[in-house]
């Protein structure tokens, strides 16, 4: 039985800078039992994946998400590093029949351990036993996860029970670690593939030249005539909800008249879990002009008995509540609540007992599927073919087929209301784009021009049945099945690197991971998915670089429906800017920067139609421009080492302006404060003045008035400028304090061994904008430690959830009364001594502070009152980024 790889496999060719960084510190790494690797596409995660399986020297089992990727595997490795075609006896693509390297599918591992059997809930204990012996059986000590994020429930169970068996060396890898998931998948993630090691930052690969420089584009249109009439139907549904609702006097009865809002204290317990339902109820009675008890006040702890305007989102969370919470008080009235149920579900606001009626499902739809796309798409096209010529390798990605519009006719008249795969195709052909070199590579259809076919360009002894379109002879479609769709895929693909297709429509799913064509040079992506791992997978195709073309850029189009109803823009452009949050690239800022938000694009204010406009035309002439693109990489890539995870300490408002406001609300009121004092003080001064003239009694009335005035501003402007003074100062604080705040942090995460680099290679940045945001990152130490550091800062600035402990700091001087409030990050309180250290060092460095322990009948009451808050501010205080520095 073979016990060691055969010594004379080596890598035939010189290994990266950032490849050998990795390679030479590898001993420290994997001491822990893992290897966990972030890195973009192009960078050579497989062949690194591949040198440490054969340094480890130990029987391994290599997972891939799908079989492409697997085989993709053994090519790299016979290529590579055996330098044959021939994939040696020792190498098994079996799971069934393990060789000393055995390549399989996370289906196939989840497969194996539940019996082969469409039950992907639970393992079956006994077959997961027999499967896991025979791997130990063989030996087997090295476990490489590939493309690592897959989360699946059912998988991850699979794999966590395989490696607490084996105990294996886990080599991880991933372009694209799932930062968007919920804390309890994150925590699975990195149970399973181990802490980050090994961060790989595209401006790393871009100047090593292992990437080309490319720009993300965004192409805005605005609702047709007929979707903007459908989305106004919306709203007016919505508003006519909004007309009955808002002043019901039947659901006023039935709330007002709940136990919880009749006898609060006896339901502390119920309303410390449903705080958004009962303070809907408040909200709903005070917009009815229902006086509010104090006690309700004294329970959530809001001694300036503020009340939220009643809108959209409270009427959503009082419907909820009142439709859904499962309250036995709700059942005497259960007719009536299923009757206005299924209004709401047949006017589409409510699915899956979420309620939405402004950010609903329908607008989604109408914004996602826009036909405006589809005039961009051709657009699009039509400039990337001005600009590359004959050299375009265009790629567009679509979420859907629509098959209906491929249809057997002579003519293809169709109106193109839908954006797909097929759509896109049409208006391409239609308008002859590209010299009609378009192809469609989707699962299920596949069509290329008839050139292709009457060269006979397919490879010897492969051969597919095909038929021309019978509404254009120009373009024939394939036969495609499950035994031939990977020769398929293989063989378009061959044809778009040729240039025998220009442009490519596909859907993400068969495009998407693992399909490599390096000669992408333009990526319009139609999709509408916005995860942090699709989106970045999408992106990743078209930013490598082209052996044969060294001079490659490309361009990323992001089409946009822009609903010019919307505050906020639409969910369409809501959705583009989280997307924006995952990658890093280039800015258009006249200082070029690398950095991973929207805001770099520098998108102009959407204010017309002429707006949009404006805006497509300067991402068309950005397009054209290679050498403007290539000089702001360099300019950019100049002003850095390395890529840094930053915090921005931010508020609803920008951090300057909400400051000033507080600084001129607090002298107005300061000041109507002193005029009403001298109003006060005055009306005694002119009584006395006054008592001896004849109408004295006139002058009494006009003192007592004077008098009367004097007092309701004292209680108006002095309660005003109590708050906003306390405002200034809360901001002030927190600006001021960020650097000793993040000194206690990281003095804490040194004392629990989370970041274990000496202190003195260790350096807290703090810097300020010309907007005065304040941002913060750790210099020095690993990527993993400078990760753990910038999220537990976020953890303490986030607005309170439900920490085991809080910290509550102290004022001074008139408003030392006045606490601010941060919850204790779960990794200190997690047991006391921990906290108590924090807490300890907090002190040291910033004066006194409170540790309050939350699971007191206090401590609840204070959480209760800190979400209450936090729901009525709803305040966007820190913001996660990412940007290349020195």
């Amino acid at each position: 039985m073979m016990k060691s790889f055969p010594k004379d496999i080596v890598f035939k060719y010189p290994w990266r800078k950032y490849q050998k960084r990795l390679l030479d510190e590898l001993d420290s790494y994997v001491s822990d039992g893992h290897v966990h690797v972030v890195a973009p596409p192009g960078s050579g995660k497989t062949v690194l994946g591949l040198e440490v399986m054969l340094r480890l020297n130990q029987p391994t089992l290599i997972v891939a998400p799908t079989i492409a990727i697997k085989e993709q595997w053994i090519h790299r490795f016979t290529e590579l590093f055996l330098q044959t075609e021939t994939t040696p006896n020792w190498v098994s693509y079996d799971i069934r029949n393990l060789g000393f390297v055995t390549v399989v599918t996370y289906q196939g591992i989840h497969s194996a351990m539940t019996g082969f059997s469409e039950d992907e809930d639970s393992l079956d204990f006994s077959r997961a036993q027999s499967f896991i012996k025979n791997i130990k059986d063989k030996k087997i000590k090295t476990l490489v996860l590939d493309e690592a994020h897959h989360l699946k429930k059912s998988w991850f169970k699979s794999l966590i029970e395989l490696k607490q068996q084996l105990e294996p060396n886990t080599i991880a890898l991933t372009a694209t670690p799932p930062m968007d998931v919920s804390p309890h998948e994150w925590r699975n993630y990195i149970e399973l593939n181990g802490p980050v090691d090994i961060e790989i930052s595209v401006p790393e690969l871009m100047i090593e030249k292992d990437l080309c420089p490319h720009q993300d584009l965004v192409y805005f249109s605005l609702p047709t005539a007929t979707e903007h009439q459908k989305i106004e139907n919306i709203y007016k549904k919505a508003q006519s909800f909004w007309d009955e609702l808002n002043k019901d006097a039947f659901l006023l009865k039935v709330i007002s008249s709940h136990p919880v809002y009749q006898n609060p204290e006896q339901h502390l317990e119920w309303i410390y879990s449903n705080i958004s339902f009962y303070t809907s109820g408040l909200v709903f009675m005070n917009h009815n002009l229902l006086e509010i008890p104090k006690i309700h006040f004294k329970i959530i702890g809001d001694e300036q008995e503020y009340v939220p305007e009643f809108n959209f989102f409270w009427l959503e969370e009082l419907l909820e509540f009142y439709l859904f919470s499962h309250d036995s008080y709700f059942k005497q009235y259960d007719d009536k609540r299923l009757e206005l149920e299924n209004r709401l579900k047949r006017n589409g606001f409510l699915e899956n007992r979420f309620i939405q009626f402004i950010d609903n499902k329908n607008i989604h739809q109408i914004l996602n599927t826009s036909i405006g796309k589809l005039e961009g798409g051709y657009r699009i096209a039509s400039q990337e073919f001005e600009n590359f010529g004959t050299d375009l390798r265009m790629v567009v990605l679509t979420d859907f087929i629509r098959k209906e519009f491929l249809i057997n006719e002579e003519e293809n008249n169709l109106e193109l209301n839908k954006i797909g795969a097929i759509p896109v195709f049409e208006i391409l052909r239609r308008n002859a784009s590209a010299q009609k070199k378009i192809g469609v590579l989707t699962g299920s259809i596949v069509i290329v021009p008839k050139s292709v076919v009457e060269q006979n360009v397919f490879q010897e002894g492969i051969t597919f049945t095909y038929s021309p379109l019978s509404f254009d002879a120009d373009f024939v479609q394939l036969s495609i099945n499950d035994q031939n769709r990977s020769q398929m895929v293989r063989i378009v693909t061959e044809l778009f690197q040729k240039g025998e297709i220009l442009i490519l429509i596909g859907t993400k799913s068969l495009l998407g991971e693992g399909w490599d064509a390096p000669k992408i040079n333009s990526l319009v992506l139609a999709s509408f998915v916005s995860s942090f791992v699709l989106s970045n997978q999408m992106r990743g195709r078209a930013i490598r670089t082209d052996r044969d073309d060294p001079f490659k850029t490309s361009n990323i189009w992001h089409l946009v429906c822009f609903d010019d109803q919307a505050q906020d823009g639409g969910a369409d452009y809501q959705r583009m800017q989280k997307r924006f949050k995952t990658f890093v690239g280039i800015s258009n800022y006249e200082s070029s920067t690398i950095e991973n938000n929207f805001e770099r694009l520098a998108i102009s204010t959407m204010e017309s139609s002429a707006s949009f406009e404006e805006n497509n035309q300067r991402m068309f002439k950005f397009s054209k421009n290679k050498k403007l693109l290539l000089d702001k990489w360099n300019e950019a890539l100049s002003k850095g080492n390395y890529l840094v995870e930053e915090i921005r300490i931010e508020s609803e408002e920008n951090f300057n302006e909400k400051k000033l406001k507080s600084i001129g609300s607090s002298i107005r009121n300061f000041s109507g404060a002193i005029i009403s004092s001298v109003l006060m003080f005055g009306a005694d001064f002119f009584s006395g003045l006054l008592k001896h003239f004849q109408s004295v009694h006139s002058f009494q009335y006009l003192s007592q008035a004077i008098l009367g005035f004097g007092f309701i501003g004292i209680l108006a402007y002095g309660g005003r400028f109590y708050r906003s003074w306390v405002q200034y100062l809360r901001y002030k604080n927190a600006s001021k304090n960020l650097f000793k705040i993040s000194e206690v942090v990281l003095a804490s995460l040194i004392k629990e061994k989370i970041i274990r680099t000496p202190l003195e290679q260790l350096e807290i940045v703090v810097m300020q904008d010309g907007k005065g945001d304040k941002t913060c990152y750790l210099a020095g130490g690993t990527n993993y430690e400078k990760s753990q550091f910038i999220l537990t800062l976020e953890e303490l600035f986030a607005p309170i959830d439900n920490p085991r402990y809080l910290l509550a700091t102290k004022g001074s001087f008139l408003f030392k009364l006045k606490k601010h409030y941060y919850a204790m990050p779960e990794i200190f309180g997690k047991n006391k001594k921990s906290a108590e250290y924090f807490t300890k060092v907090w002190k040291d460095k910033l004066g006194n502070i409170d540790l309050i322990f939350t699971r007191t009948i206090e401590g609840r009451k204070l959480l209760l009152k800190l979400r209450f808050q936090a729901i009525i501010r709803k305040n966007k205080y820190t913001e996660h980024i990412r940007k290349w520095v020195r």
